[in-house]
């Protein structure tokens, strides 16, 4: 007995020990990821012309395709931008469920296993994965009612960095903001870099409160997370994306000289300065520049 003991001693020291794998990440990179814009069949051609007179860039070109597994039909096209790019959508036909209300669309190495990993942290899948034209496709749902869409090209693409990472911005209440927190940085390697538990509510249109403001970076972007208690003023919770731009007042008056409303003078946030726009279309973002050195 005691041989047996200290012969399994000496096999448990002899053995090499385990590397542990680290979990796997499956962004590409910033400058694919893709905020989905819907907007009227008929106001289509003047966002895209819109959009890309404010920040720059270029277009894919324009085509009438099925992007949904069920019957439809939708004009599409890429608006690629130094500050951000967008996937635009003019419906011919009605908008089928659950699509319409995803907010940002990100590629990944790997659909099934990166839909897995979103499973895992918390995502429930909205619909099963389904063939596009160019790929796979799948829409998931993160607690708050987070909704996004990840995708994989059948070829890669190849799109130039950023100048500036645009922020996907997220409105939630207390019940469920760090739940979403932990999913999403879970899930994406993400690392909280900013958790402010009194930001000034007048970033939200709600001057006389204080606010939550968590900002997050990871292999996807930058994700800016606002716990207020939903109280807001419109527009605010409607401005998906924020796009950082060097000199917010330049970029405003190109933006009115493209038919672009401001909905919010600029306002000092976050150490800068900040506006809120609508688009032709309907399509609404925040802009902000840096403060001045």
């Amino acid at each position: 007995m005691r041989f047996s003991f200290l012969l399994a001693s000496a096999l448990v020291v002899a053995m090499p020990a385990v590397a542990q794998q680290a979990p796997a990440e499956y962004a590409v990179g910033p400058q694919y990821g893709t905020t989905h814009v819907y907007v009227p069949e008929d106001q289509f051609d003047s966002f895209v012309t819109s959009f890309q007179a404010t920040f720059g860039g270029t277009t894919s070109k324009q085509g009438v395709f099925q992007v949904t597994p069920t019957t439809s039909l939708t004009k599409s096209q890429l608006v690629l931008t130094p500050a951000g790019t967008v996937s635009v959508f003019g419906f011919k036909t009605p908008i089928p469920f659950p699509f319409g209300d995803e907010r940002t669309g990100y590629l990944v190495t790997d659909l099934d296993a990166a839909v897995a990993s979103a499973v895992k942290h918390g995502a429930v899948r909205r619909l099963v994965t389904f063939p596009d034209p160019i790929g796979r496709d799948s829409l998931i749902q993160w607690p708050g009612g987070v909704n996004m869409q990840l995708y994989w090209h059948t070829t890669k693409p190849s799109y130039a960095p950023l100048a500036t990472v645009p922020e996907n911005r997220i409105y939630l209440t207390a019940d469920v903001a760090d739940r979403f927190v932990k999913s999403w940085v879970g899930y994406a390697h993400g690392r909280v870099i900013a958790d402010d538990r009194a930001a000034p509510g007048v970033e939200v249109g709600e001057p006389s409160k204080t606010i939550r403001r968590i900002s997050i970076t990871s292999g996807y972007g930058k994700m800016v997370v606002f716990v207020t208690d939903g109280l807001l003023p419109w527009p605010y919770g409607r401005d998906m994306t924020g796009y950082a731009v060097p000199d917010l007042d330049a970029t405003l008056v190109k933006a009115k000289a493209a038919g672009v409303e401001t909905l919010v003078q600029p306002i000092a946030a976050a150490g800068g300065r900040a506006a809120i726009v609508r688009f032709p279309g309907g399509y609404i973002a925040e802009i902000h520049s840096a403060a001045a050195k």
